[in-house]
């Protein structure tokens, strides 16, 4: 299956925005360096968090097909948690997330949203997303339910508004191994959602 790039709104709505081509004139090889120029450029000239993920998506795939060590710079889950974290880039000032993450199999996230834009390409393995959305009443002001289900495999490349809500789970009998990406997080909007999985509903 052809490698799909995904975008997914703040109300847990997921658009396929598959690029063939692209007008924007990249180096080879493209290091981690170059990226890095790209994006902060685009971080200055465009505001519209959208609009931006539209310019950073190609970069990204750009990226892995040129760096073959950056998919191979990850740890193993760790036997206890269940999922490791590799920091590929860390500055002071320069408030990006760039980083490798791994899930052991059959693990699965608490409900969350970022509270900024991200990235998440699918270096290895399987991988079911739910996305949720807001569906307050006046009994449960803060109650979410679950906007649909989606798939991805290696290769893909999901992209989230910084209000999307979403879980994963790690399917199959291998870790799942991604390249993250994320904005500077606005932590008054960032939630960890206390979800009964079992029930797909928040009170």
């Amino acid at each position: 299956m052809a490698e799909q790039d995904w975008l997914v709104t703040d109300d847990g709505q997921y658009i396929n925005v598959t690029q063939l081509s692209t007008d924007q004139k990249l180096h080879q090889p493209y290091r981690l360096y170059r990226f890095l120029t790209d994006l902060e450029d685009i971080l200055a000239e465009v505001s519209d968090d959208r609009a931006r993920l539209e310019l950073i998506r190609p970069l990204v795939r750009h990226l892995l097909t040129n760096s073959e060590w950056l998919q191979l710079n990850f740890s193993l889950p760790d036997p206890d948690t269940g999922w490791s974290v590799v920091m590929l880039y860390d500055e002071p000032d320069f408030e990006i997330t760039v980083q490798t993450v791994a899930w052991a199999p059959k693990m699965v996230s608490p409900v969350h949203n970022h509270g900024t834009w991200g990235i998440v390409a699918l270096l290895h393995g399987q991988e079911k997303n739910t996305f949720w959305q807001r569906s307050a009443t006046a009994n449960h002001p803060d109650k979410i339910s679950v906007a649909g289900d989606l798939m991805i495999d290696s290769g893909d490349i999901l992209s989230f508004l910084p209000n999307a809500i979403h879980h994963i789970e790690a399917v199959g009998n291998e870790p799942t191994i991604s390249f993250n990406l994320y904005g500077k997080t606005d932590y008054e909007q960032r939630f960890e959602f206390d979800v009964d999985l079992m029930t797909s509903k928040i009170f």
